[in-house]
């Protein structure tokens, strides 16, 4: 049988990845939530595991507003009056007043003119980008981008395709000098946060070199950023990586509903023409159904919080607690990586040494993930803590306290 010889080279090549420590390990199963007590904040219990509670240091939810009780009423009213799911893709009959709103929300919120709603970032990175390389565009990238923009050049196969070095804007120049003699569109594309390291891309500098170059390509030079991590979570009032570097607005952002905001869904922002346009030519918008209407009800609320006092307060609150875990990291003698992001990277720099510890921290209920090749290059192989404004001062301790003793068994 056919099938029967392609499972048993699957078989092989799962076994390959146990083999090489690239192997991802089971899923945790949540069954259920604990609400915060005693000082210590939001725990998860997990199948198998019984009643035994577990401190979540991987969740992409920054603010803390998944649980938030506003933001949870506002998608179950919006589920009672138009149901559980769309019935549709948007062109036809998908498109209900809360995706609506929603859009206009987050058009406000990003100061552009219109914005439109995906089904998850990555559909937003892989429906806009194909969408508009062309035949004769070059694509800059940087090196540590997301798996997401990476599948999105492959997929719209540019005339010239560069990677550069991590940050590295002098040698994003010498690409763009060279894509301007051969290419008529440049589209320079980053990650705003990387998610791997908590670090932000040099947004204003790269500004500055497609303003530059612009004339030299006959359909000019755009940036296109995935700021997916640092919506809702970076900058003063949250409005990510633009605000925190002083920016101004790239051409073209992207965004999540999914991390900060605590909903799910993606979406992109830009000028009325780039969104009337993507509405007509994206295939994953055209051809996917949206959100629900009562995620898109629950994404309303959600903005409506962080644009808001809430907002600003929880987001102090975060960027006080990463602070206090980064140089905790330090203070207990492990490595770390500098930045402002909640997203605290923890430096092993060895696939089975921090697969080990992954496991340790689960042993003593701590859920971390452990990042290794090929998501990361060998030799930055690490466990990356992401820190939540609904966690308290003693979580992150315990944290701290557990890796402080692993350090002593290790010496001993």
């Amino acid at each position: 049988m056919a099938m029967e010889r392609m499972e048993a080279l699957l078989k092989q090549e799962l076994a390959q990845l146990e083999r090489s420590g690239m192997r991802k390990s089971r899923e945790a199963i949540i069954t259920g939530v604990v609400p915060p007590r005693e000082g210590r904040g939001v725990r998860y219990l997990l199948q198998g595991e019984g009643d035994r509670p577990f401190l979540r240091m991987n969740s992409n939810g920054y603010l803390g507003l998944a649980l938030h009780p506003e933001v949870v009423k506002a998608e179950e009213e919006g589920a009672r009056a138009y149901g559980a799911g769309p019935g549709a893709v948007r062109f036809i009959s998908g498109t209900y007043e809360p995706h609506v709103r929603l859009e206009q929300r987050l058009a406000e919120f990003h100061g552009r003119e219109a914005a439109m709603l995906f089904s998850s970032a990555y559909a937003t990175v892989m429906g806009v980008l194909p969408t508009l390389i062309s035949a004769e565009t070059a694509v800059l990238s940087d090196e540590l981008n997301h798996n997401c923009i990476i599948n999105a050049i492959r997929l719209a196969r540019p005339k010239e395709k560069f990677v550069y070095e991590h940050l590295n804007v002098d040698q994003a120049e010498t690409f763009l000098r060279q894509a301007a003699e051969s290419c008529r569109r440049g589209i320079i594309v980053t990650d705003g946060i990387f998610s791997m390291r908590g670090d932000h891309a040099p947004l204003k500098e790269l500004l500055a070199l497609a303003r530059t170059y612009d004339e030299k390509f006959a359909e000019g030079v755009i940036v296109v950023v995935d700021d997916s991590h640092g919506v809702a979570a970076f900058g003063k009032t949250g409005r990510g990586v633009e605000e925190y570097t002083e920016c101004g607005h790239v051409d073209v952002l992207i965004g999540t509903l999914g991390k900060a905001f605590g909903v799910n869904g993606g979406y992109v922002v830009g000028s009325s023409l780039l969104i009337d346009y993507l509405r007509e030519k994206a295939p994953l918008y055209i051809y996917s159904n949206p959100i629900t209407p009562g995620e898109a009800a629950a994404g309303v609320k959600a903005v409506e919080i962080v644009s808001g006092p809430e907002g600003l307060q929880r987001l102090e609150r975060l960027r006080e607690l990463t602070a206090k875990f980064r140089q905790g990291l330090r203070d207990v003698g492990f490595e770390t990586l500098s930045g402002e992001h909640p997203v605290v990277p923890l430096m092993l720099r060895d696939t089975e040494k921090t697969r080990s510890m992954v496991l340790y921290l689960r042993q003593r209920g701590i859920l971390a993930t452990g990042i290794v090749y090929p998501v990361v290059p060998r030799g930055d192989e690490e466990i990356r803590f992401q820190v939540s404004a609904d966690h308290t001062a003693a979580d992150l301790d315990e944290v701290l306290n557990v890796l402080g003793e692993s350090k002593d068994m290790r010496a001993s």
